[in-house]
């Protein structure tokens, strides 16, 4: 007899409504892609804890903002760890999939992010703008982003969101990486229409920025997107550490780029099985 595939529980909410983007497509293809090396099997989040059980190994993917599941995220996180099982992404990353609290960590550390602040007496702090950015602390996706003017920030609820400045930036450009391997980068050149996304070529600048925020995260194995704006000023600033379900985007890349991506996912899922 064949030796036994390995099998993948591939956590995805096909039925997600992402503006101007088709998370399923992506998945889809993905599932297909990786089909050739692992018996896959897709679920809703809210599923994940009672399957993954039965599978050698959890890849979370396209499975939308956890403020929709939070109590089953909550539950298939804690399962998981506890149990030692294998989920790709790791679970202990420090980037959006803890929150946003670390945009304030890396504020106070002097990194190269968008100034963020979430209490009102540390508003001055904060450079002067025509408006700013109030954000959920565990949102995701835009949901329940607002864009204020100044004089509305004195009126905020905080404790559960965070205020930035609203930056002029010429584009945004996100990196992507599998483990610690940069894959491909990509980005919007007209900030208005932000998911028209084509190949971008960065410069060693740019990859280094990038990396800084990989190896601050120090997560041992997943796919993080490094979201990043081009400055006034020319440099780059942190927008998002993504590091828990990272659309890809998979659809802007040339064929060859695409596969090398998905053989590059399939390697480092191979890794992970054959960890101790």
């Amino acid at each position: 007899m064949p030796p036994a595939r390995p099998r993948l529980l591939h956590v995805t909410d096909l039925a997600y409504p992402a503006a101007g983007r088709r998370y399923c497509d992506e998945d889809i293809h993905l599932s297909d892609r990786l089909g050739k090396d692992f018996d896959v099997a897709l679920c809703h989040p809210r599923r994940a804890a009672a399957l993954m059980d039965s599978f050698d190994a959890v890849l979370v993917r396209n499975s939308g903002p956890v403020l929709g599941h939070l109590d089953a995220h909550r539950d298939f996180r804690d399962r998981a760890l506890a149990a030692g099982t294998r989920v790709y992404n790791e679970l202990t990353g420090k980037g959006d999939m803890a929150g946003k609290q670390y945009l304030l960590d890396l504020t106070a550390e002097g990194r190269p992010v968008i100034p963020t602040v979430d209490r009102p007496e540390d508003l001055g702090r904060l450079p002067e703008a025509d408006a700013y950015v109030v954000k959920p602390k565990l949102g995701a996706d835009s949901v329940g982003l607002r864009v204020l003017p100044a004089e509305a920030l004195a009126g905020l609820e905080y404790g559960d969101v965070l205020v930035q400045p609203r930056i002029d930036f010429a584009y945004e450009v996100s990196f992507y990486f599998v483990d610690h391997d940069f894959q491909y980068a990509l980005y919007a050149p007209d900030p208005a229409r932000r998911w028209e996304l084509v190949p971008y070529e960065p410069t060693a600048q740019d990859l280094e920025f990038a990396r800084l925020f990989v190896a601050w995260n120090t997560l041992s194995h997943g796919i993080q997107r490094v979201d990043a704006c081009r400055a006034p000023d020319g440099g780059l600033l942190l927008v998002e550490l993504e590091d828990l379900n990272p659309y890809l985007s998979l659809d802007a890349l040339p064929a060859e780029r695409r596969d090398a991506f998905v053989d590059a996912l399939g390697k480092a899922l191979h890794r992970l099985l054959d960890r101790p």
